[in-house]
């Protein structure tokens, strides 16, 4: 069936993958197609980013008629800022792992953060350097034991907290074997103003699937720990922008989380009923889940957006991409009287 776009989700497909059959990384990329369908992307608008990494092939395997830059281990969040500050109407989706994230790439993932570059920024984590044959990557687990690697003696790095601290506006995480709640996810922060950091544990069937690992398929299907039931309406119109709020709700009860293109997402409290507007809150769950290997997911934290990079920047509405040249060059007069304005 064809959306509003008149376009088939095999449309939004990519090349034939070349990860190992059964790879966390290719269910994502798939929740990927069908998110973009579903919202009728128009794939010209997109640009996919990525790094180093098993994770950072994933985008040739999604949204074929889009936009691409792979880029230099961890180097990632300096392309996609200078893409979006050379063309603003851009729809910037960007794929990482953990390795690419977390160690090389950590210094440029917090000031991508506070710059709040408006993009998707999607980590595709497992726990391990698969690409280079199963090394313990930033995220991998105290204690966690690797048949050639021996034992990791380090603390793992929590990237969605990491996020919080930094200021990101939209931060969730989610598994890869749990398709409707990565998709869900994945639509509202395409459809959220700012970055949005979505942590995804994508397990490496090849070399970190010891059941007892926290990255592992088995345990993350065992040990799941939904923080509410999420539900997400794609948007009929947009709508004004106000400060978003949420209310007291009760176990049971459901509450709607509005974001700023007119679409919402809609939470359930359960059993450990989150509200994900409380800052302190997102972060005492999440140092909860670290200190009692909890394996938490859904939307952790989500406040008003703030402005973007390029609103900071104060950048022409018409993107740079699309300006002539005698726009983008000062006249002499201009120049002088800028000159001037510094003596």
């Amino acid at each position: 069936m064809a959306n509003a776009l008149g376009l088939e989700r095999a449309d939004y497909k990519g090349g034939q993958s070349t990860l190992c059959p059964g790879c966390g990384h290719d269910s994502i990329s798939n929740q990927i197609i069908s998110a973009a369908y579903d919202l009728n992307l128009p794939m010209w608008r997109v640009i996919k980013l990525s790094g180093i990494g098993c994770s950072s092939k994933t985008p040739a395997y999604f949204l074929k008629g889009s936009h691409g830059f792979n880029s230099v281990h961890g180097r990632m969040p300096s392309v996609a800022t200078g893409a979006t500050v050379a063309n603003r109407d851009l729809i910037a989706v960007a794929v990482s792992g953990d390795g690419d994230t977390g160690s090389i790439g950590m210094g440029q993932f917090k000031h991508v953060i506070r710059r709040n570059v408006p993009m998707v920024y999607i980590v595709e984590n497992n726990g391990v350097y698969g690409l280079t044959k199963g090394q313990f990557s930033a995220t991998s687990d105290e204690g966690q034991v690797l048949k050639y690697y021996g034992t990791n003696q380090l603390p793992a790095i929590d990237l969605c907290l990491e996020a919080i601290i930094g200021g990101a506006t939209f931060v969730a995480r989610s598994f890869s074997g749990d398709a409707k709640q990565a998709q869900t996810l994945i639509k509202a922060a395409i459809g959220h103003k700012g970055i949005a950091v979505v942590d995804i544990i994508s397990p490496c069937v090849t070399f970190n699937n010891d059941p007892r690992a926290n990255k592992s398929y088995d345990y993350g299907k065992k040990n799941e720990i939904a923080l509410h039931e999420i539900e997400y309406t794609p948007p009929d119109f947009v709508q004004g922008r106000e400060e978003i709020t949420i209310g007291e709700y009760g176990e049971g009860e459901t509450i709607e989380v509005n974001m700023h293109d007119g679409s919402y997402i809609r939470l359930k409290k359960l059993e450990r009923g989150h509200d994900p507007r409380n800052r302190m809150e997102a972060i005492r769950v999440l140092e909860q889940a670290q200190r009692e290997q909890l394996f938490m997911t859904g939307l952790i934290y989500y406040e008003e957006p703030r402005p973007t990079l390029v609103e900071t920047l104060n950048i022409t509405e018409t993107p740079l991409a699309h300006l002539q040249g005698d726009e983008l060059r000062p006249s002499k007069d201009a120049l002088d009287q800028l000159m001037q304005s510094f003596m």
